[in-house]
């Protein structure tokens, strides 16, 4: 697992239903026990705090989604069920800066 894979999860809040995320965390951190997820969603809005993504061959996502910047979770890396894939340089890229924004960082 490293970042910029899409991974399978249930998150906590979501009623355990199992969807996909964006693995965000650097891969600095791999050893530890836990890993920074952005959830993803299929009902779209308007928004700096999402980025839209769109199935491909790559990635391994059936619908076009939306990555959920202000939502991070550290989640144990035994709650990720599988990796479906990989997002482009380009999304990683507008994910990076949208976090940025979100964090106060930039």
């Amino acid at each position: 697992m490293q970042r910029g894979d899409l991974v399978v999860v249930a998150l906590q809040g979501d009623h355990g239903k199992p969807r996909p995320a964006l693995v965000v965390q650097s891969d600095l951190f791999t050893p530890l026990s836990t890993v920074t997820v952005l959830p993803l969603t299929s009902q779209h809005i308007d928004g700096p705090a999402r980025v839209t993504i769109t199935p491909s061959t790559t990635n391994g996502l059936q619908a076009a989604s939306q990555i959920m910047v202000h939502r991070p979770q550290t989640i144990t890396r035994s709650k990720v069920s599988r990796v479906i894939g990989h997002v482009d340089e380009d999304t990683m890229l507008a994910v990076s800066r949208a976090l940025a924004v979100f964090l106060g960082l930039g």
